[in-house]
């Protein structure tokens, strides 16, 4: 695989050029599964194996994992700022920065945990969603783009199914 392909096993996000409620309903069912499809994809792996980086100079699996974690956690944030101030300017994260932190060291069971539970509290909000409130706005200040809802449920679909992909890829090599 070249470095593009190991970076992004699935493809860049392409934003949809439609949000139709197929689309909506599916990425709401691929946020609802992916701690399940994470989880099943790691079990059976040891230390060493989640010390693996997916690419050269990429992150190692388990930092893979702890990511995951602090990413949808940011966006559940984003998301209920976004419901309840008015076209917020949501706070951006270091993503890097974090990944050398010392928890990202920690077995990853905390982070698979923080997940399924972040993922309950999204679909719950996910589901008693109006259409209105997927058209509902926030303002990433890096870029000055105003996101609403249903292209940031979009984003974090594609997310996770990609950083799984660097899971899974990874684990064919052993």
């Amino acid at each position: 695989m070249t470095d593009e392909q190991l970076r992004y096993p699935i493809g860049k996000f392409t934003p949809p050029q439609t949000y139709l409620q197929e689309d909506l309903t599916r990425w709401i069912d691929e946020i609802h599964t992916l701690p399940g499809r994470v989880r099943n994809a790691i079990t059976t792996l040891t230390d060493q194996q989640l010390d693996t980086q997916y690419r050269p100079g990429g992150w190692t699996l388990r930092q893979v994992v702890h990511h995951l974690a602090d990413s949808h956690m940011n966006s559940l944030m984003r998301f209920k700022l976004a419901l309840t101030e008015d076209n917020p300017t949501i706070r951006p994260y270091d993503e890097a920065g974090w990944a050398i932190l010392p928890d990202y060291h920690l077995p990853v069971e905390s982070s698979l945990k923080m997940l399924e539970g972040i993922h309950q509290h999204l679909v719950a909000l996910f589901e008693s969603f109006t259409e209105d409130q997927w058209d509902i706005t926030f303002v990433h200040p890096a870029t000055g783009n105003v996101t609403p809802l249903k292209k940031n449920l979009a984003i974090y679909a594609w997310h996770g199914n990609h950083h799984l992909a660097h899971l899974t890829e990874t684990i064919k090599t052993f």
